[in-house]
């Protein structure tokens, strides 16, 4: 069976979870015109990954993108990364190691995968690459939502 049958299901799934779960998010929702609309995109590996630029909106110190908006970034990668398994967990840790500055201006790709599953709870793992560089990396422990 090809990756895309495998896949697809789980790609539907990230969509209508993003969608449903976080309609106004300020990383992945297209709906927050104040927000990134990050578009995580599921891989064949079971990862996801968006794309963005880092603009001077999202600045911190001069010329170098906000702390902050780059652990909002990778907690919202692996959120999804979660959606795509079918999966709605809040964030209970979070700890990111900023590994380089990122500059203002340049392209940056977000990735996040599943480490471990132990419903339910889940530890994922994210990282933030500028010009193949990881700058910033995360772990994050998830307990997934009742309601």
């Amino acid at each position: 069976m090809s990756n895309h049958t495998h896949t697809a299901p789980a790609a539907a799934s990230l969509q209508s979870l993003r969608a449903d779960a976080h309609p106004f998010c300020l990383v992945c929702s297209q709906s927050n015109p104040l927000g990134l609309g990050l578009n995580f995109v599921l891989q064949a590996d079971g990862s996801v990954n968006a794309n963005f630029i880092s603009h001077a909106a999202l600045e911190g110190y001069a010329g170098l993108l906000h702390g902050g908006v780059i652990a909002a970034v990778l907690d919202g990668a692996m959120t999804n990364c979660l959606f795509a398994r079918g999966l709605q967990a809040v964030t209970g840790e979070l700890t990111v190691r900023y590994r380089h500055p990122v500059p203002i201006g340049g392209a940056v790709t977000v990735r996040a995968w599943i480490q471990e599953s132990l419903p339910p709870l889940h530890l994922l793992q994210a990282e933030l690459q500028q010009d193949g560089c990881v700058k910033a990396s995360a772990s994050a422990k998830f307990m997934e939502r009742y309601e």
